[in-house]
């Protein structure tokens, strides 16, 4: 009877497939803030402590409770005053508006707890919460916030507090799991602009105010766009044509955005230039190999980490700048599992990191690529960024459909050229070891004085020749006498 029954469920599942796929695609769709399979965290259980939790506050349900997050929960009350306070808009006015769109905002995360899916009002209560305290940091960048009402000595919102907690908070503002929809900053942010005059308005009349109120602060310089350039990338946020992020999902998704924009001022080229391209394997060398294979190693004109070109006439690969320092880690693997679970998001972090296993193999080769001013290293040494950049590609696959992979496979076809691999090959064989290589220069020496003396020789011989005296001519015959 139990086998039955299962073959009637299935063969009502499948006659309902096409409902049943479309009604999945709108779900994923909705997706944006997923909370990570054992297959993925386990990959860093080395640590000690996760780059996928939170250390000093929690954003969102997924972490929400934990009891070393739980300090952070007055200073989240304490900001929503603060920002209830200085909007002039009461609290009920954002409870109204965010119910119209709290189906959206659980939809986001793709693994909600059943509590957070019955109860709405515990929902909308922490997204207000987490919400209003996440735009209060943002805000800190631009705004001393001593002066809209937070006390001088305040632990979050005070200068001592910037200096000290917000790197923390900056960190786990990168999470993947540790998200709050951007959906939410907008509307948080649209009635936080909002004149007071509206809160009694009807809910239609209100909805459509906060439009007018989203579209207006879109332009200004008190944006959520703004206030997230000026938050992480301060240089950005004075460009003529600063990165999109209207279409971002969340802060990592907006982060993604900003690595990747490149100015439109800066000269798009091809990833690959002068290239004849064939199919091959193998991996790319590191930076060492590829300079010993004639490859020059140059620093892009832009930041993006989509900036890389390969050059097949003059041999020049060009990468963009980075730094590297402690929340590299946490944000480089939460950017690559977001691309991995996203779909829809790119690949374009994840082809990077691949590339810089590459090409980094040791202490020298982080050496090499920032003596060309690519890497600049504020982790410590050599061999720990090494070790850092080795460690990001657990897992990590390179997208062949990617313009990185042309580049990949550009490099190895200018690298397995007849010149080149005689080049590396003498490089490796003469070159690598100093002793061997002062043997090499002797020899050289040595069969150059050989020739010299050779040829010194000769010279001499041929001089000893021109200087000789000629021999005398021999004695005329006497003349005949005829009688």
């Amino acid at each position: 009877m139990g086998e039955n029954s299962w073959v009637v469920e299935v063969n009502d599942k499948v006659n309902r497939l096409p409902d049943i796929t479309r009604d999945e695609e709108k779900a994923w769709q909705s997706h944006s803030i997923y909370k990570l399979p054992a297959c993925v965290t386990d990959l860093v259980t080395d640590r000690k402590e996760s780059v996928y939790k939170p250390r000093a506050i929690s954003f969102g349900p997924y972490h929400y409770g934990e009891s070393n997050l739980d300090p952070m929960e007055a200073h989240k009350e304490r900001a929503l005053l603060h920002f209830i306070e200085r909007s002039g808009n009461p609290l009920e006015h954002y409870r109204r508006a965010l119910s119209g769109v709290v189906k959206e905002l659980k939809d986001a995360y793709d693994s909600l707890d059943d509590k957070w899916k019955q109860d709405s009002e515990a929902f909308l209560k922490l997204m207000i919460r987490d919400g209003c305290f996440m735009l209060e940091v943002l805000r800190s960048s631009s705004t001393d916030l001593t002066k809209n009402g937070y006390a001088s000595n305040d632990p979050i919102f005070s200068k001592h507090g910037m200096t000290y907690m917000l790197p923390y908070i900056k960190r786990d503002m990168l999470m993947l799991e540790n998200q709050l929809p951007m959906l939410l900053l907008r509307k948080l942010h649209a009635i936080y602009k909002q004149d007071a005059q509206t809160s009694e308005e009807s809910a239609d009349l209100l909805e459509k105010s906060i439009e007018r109120s989203e579209e207006s602060a879109q332009g200004s310089e008190e944006s959520v766009d703004k206030l997230i350039l000026k938050f992480y990338s301060h240089s950005h946020s004075h460009s003529s044509t600063p990165p999109e992020l209207d279409k971002c999902l969340h802060i990592l998704d907006a982060y993604r955005t900003i690595l990747l924009w490149k100015d439109s001022a800066t000269k798009t080229q091809e990833s690959t230039q002068h290239c004849k391209v064939e199919n091959n394997s193998g991996e790319i060398l590191s930076a060492r190999e590829l300079e010993e294979s004639g490859i020059s190693i140059k620093k892009s004109k832009s930041t993006s980490l989509t900036d890389i070109q390969f050059d097949c006439k003059w041999g020049i690969l060009k990468l963009p700048p980075i730094c590297m320092d402690d929340v590299s880690e946490t944000m480089f693997l939460n950017l690559i599992a977001f691309e991995r679970f996203h779909a829809g998001a790119g690949s374009q972090v994840t082809n990077y990191i691949y590339l810089m296993d590459k090409l980094v193999d040791n202490a020298k080769d982080v050496n090499i690529l920032q003596s060309h001013e690519i890497l600049h290293n504020a982790l410590g040494s050599d061999k720990a960024l090494a070790q850092l950049i080795n460690s990001l590609s657990k897992d990590v696959v390179l997208d062949r459909d990617s313009s990185l992979n042309k580049v990949h496979v550009a490099i190895n076809s200018y690298c397995k050229t007849k010149p080149h691999k005689w080049r590396a090959s003498l490089i490796q064989t003469y070159f690598r070891n100093p002793w061997a290589s002062v043997s090499v220069m002797a020899a050289i020496v040595l069969f150059a004085l050989t020739i010299v003396q050779a040829l010194y020789g000769a010279l001499q011989y041929y001089q000893a020749l021109n200087s000789s005296p000629s021999p005398p001519p021999p004695p005329r015959p006497p003349p005949s006498h005829r009688s």
